[in-house]
């Protein structure tokens, strides 16, 4: 029974209700509580087809993100911003690194939501998870300790900014720098906009475009992160010594990138907003995967400590860079 039922929402999540019933009704965080639901009661009845779907699936959902990426617009963003991109990434890695070993977390667990924390969520995570060979646990953790963190900036960055008194300029970097993924950027600017500025679009238009800036750092994070895992010898259960595989997807997705921004004739342009479009349902599918690889008792033994660990970050960076808006006019 618990086989079909699966079978049956797998399905449904490849599904675009919002083309049916004109609004968007499973979105990634719902996809990934359904599945975590799901797992909690009936366990896991597709162990090993659900690893493979949600390795294959994710790479391939990450490659189509890519050609609604704008190369150009995206380092559009001046130097001082990108000195202020590369401090706080850095920052965030940093802390994010030192905070798991502190804390004794799984180190995989805490380097993919230091990823996540410090460019863009669940796109980083789902970039790196491949290249550092995450399984199905520590992906779900790591997502799914972002995702509750997403859906809780949604709600309260608004309403904050203007408490604080924030432009919307002001709003819009914060927003970008300080909320992990893009989604949840985009609709917290739409939201002060429409709250405080009706008419405008300052705020929401920024973010957009400083959060595709921070989203470039997921390749040179794919590639230390390569360095990091080989090089990391014995400490820590790091496998050091063995072949760290060439994360292929992530040229694709660069390749994807430059159609999008220089292959984009208008009569391509619908092309690929249909793969995009694709991409976030086949991520939406991906995410219900991999919740529903995770049982209670996993659960169980991950405890409170990576929601800490993320919380910690969040706070790091997102009072940073608030500070820095404020008092250095980033």
């Amino acid at each position: 029974m618990s086989k079909y039922l699966y079978w049956v929402l797998l399905v449904l999540m490849f599904i675009p209700f919002k083309l049916i019933f004109g609004a968007t009704i499973i979105t990634a965080p719902i996809a990934l509580f359904i599945g975590l639901v799901f797992a909690f009661i009936f366990g896991i009845p597709c162990p090993k087809f659900n690893k493979k779907l949600s390795k294959y699936l994710l790479q391939a959902s990450v490659v189509g993100l890519g050609f609604g990426m704008d190369l150009e617009k995206s380092l559009q963003s001046g130097a001082e911003g990108m000195i202020f991109t590369v401090a706080s990434v850095i920052l965030v890695m940093f802390c994010g690194v030192i905070l798991g070993r502190v804390m004794r977390i799984n180190e995989k667990t805490s380097y993919l939501i230091s990823s996540g924390t410090a460019i863009c969520g669940g796109s980083a995570i789902a970039a790196v998870g491949p290249v550092i060979k995450a399984d199905q646990n520590e992906m779900a953790v790591s997502l799914g300790v972002i995702f509750i963190l997403n859906a809780i900036a949604l709600f309260i960055f608004p309403p904050l900014g203007h408490y604080i008194g924030l432009t919307q300029h002001q709003f819009g970097t914060w927003a970008a720098i300080a909320i992990h993924d893009t989604s949840s950027v985009v609709g917290a600017g739409a939201a002060f906009d429409q709250m405080y500025y009706p008419g405008s679009t300052e705020a929401c238009d920024l973010a957009t475009l400083i959060k595709c800036t921070r989203a470039l750092w997921i390749i040179p994070l794919a590639f230390f992160t390569m360095w990091f895992f080989r090089k990391g010898g014995d400490e820590g259960g790091r496998e050091g010594k063995s072949k760290v595989n060439i994360p292929w997807f992530i040229f694709l997705f660069v390749l994807a990138m430059i159609f999008n921004t220089y292959v984009g004739s208008e009569s391509l342009r619908p092309v690929y907003n249909v793969l995009v479009d694709i991409a976030k349902q086949c991520l939406i599918a991906v995410l219900f995967a991999i919740g529903a690889g995770l049982s209670i008792k996993v659960v169980k033994q991950v405890g409170v400590r990576p929601l800490i660990q993320a919380v910690a970050l969040w706070v790091i960076i997102g009072v940073g860079s608030l500070l820095a808006i404020l008092y250095l006019g980033i």
